[in-house]
């Protein structure tokens, strides 16, 4: 029996994990502020040290950085969102390594599989529409369809609602400790999938998680 076999129904994340966006949501932020006077001396490790923490963690610590910053950061982060989204229209998104030939594996043996992301709607249709691969995933669990973001499980338990079946054995992948606090929250086996000198790896790592360098060290 192959690997993929042992599962009924797989769950992934989206950003860092199928596809290369961690750095551009970095670019968009950086942009942010620089339109605010502001100049964010963070390299990209530092800012997915707070990125894949917590949502809020990464506000706190860029008020930390810029105290006098606008305090209204609905307003900001609606400034990031469409700095990000005209980057993403402007190029193609590289999917992450050993991602096309597990969704190809998965398509041809019709097993369920779901995204459950924090991404919005509109941001995965630009990034799909360019990725052939990304458009045999037949369910997409996006921002506007459950309440809490990660770490909340909601949108991993909306997934497991709408497309698991009783007695399935579900197996979720996250490249970030928020989502593996998601999908330890679920009836999913959590896998962490990033690399092994990852800052919050040994954080990740609680009993019963699993860990992939990448995709691409699966066997199937």
């Amino acid at each position: 029996m192959q690997w993929v076999d042992r599962f009924q129904l797989f769950l992934f994340d989206f950003d860092g994990l199928l596809v290369n966006t961690e750095q551009l949501h970095y670019q968009a932020y950086v942009r942010m502020l620089a339109h605010h006077g502001c100049s964010l001396s963070w390299d990209f490790a530092e800012f997915c040290r707070h990125a894949h923490l917590h949502s809020e963690t990464l506000k706190q610590q860029i008020y930390l950085e810029f105290p006098s910053l606008d305090s209204d950061w609905k307003k900001l982060y609606a400034e990031k969102k469409a700095i990000y989204q005209e980057i993403l229209a402007r190029g193609e998104v590289e999917l992450m390594p050993g991602v096309e030939p597990l969704l190809e594996t998965l398509d041809r043996k019709k097993i369920r599989r779901c995204v459950v992301t924090n991404s919005f709607r509109i941001q995965v249709e630009l990034i799909c529409a360019k990725q052939k691969a990304l458009q045999t995933i037949p369910h997409w669990i996006t921002r506007e369809d459950y309440e809490n973001p990660k770490p909340a499980p909601d949108g991993y338990l909306r997934a497991i609602e709408l497309y698991g079946k009783p007695g399935d054995r579900m197996i979720g992948f996250e490249d970030s400790l928020r989502g593996i606090q998601s999908l330890q929250q679920t009836a999913a086996l959590p896998v962490m999938v990033c690399a092994a000198h990852h800052p919050l790896l040994p954080a990740a790592l609680s009993e019963g998680v699993l860990h992939f360098d990448s995709l691409d060290q699966v066997s199937f």
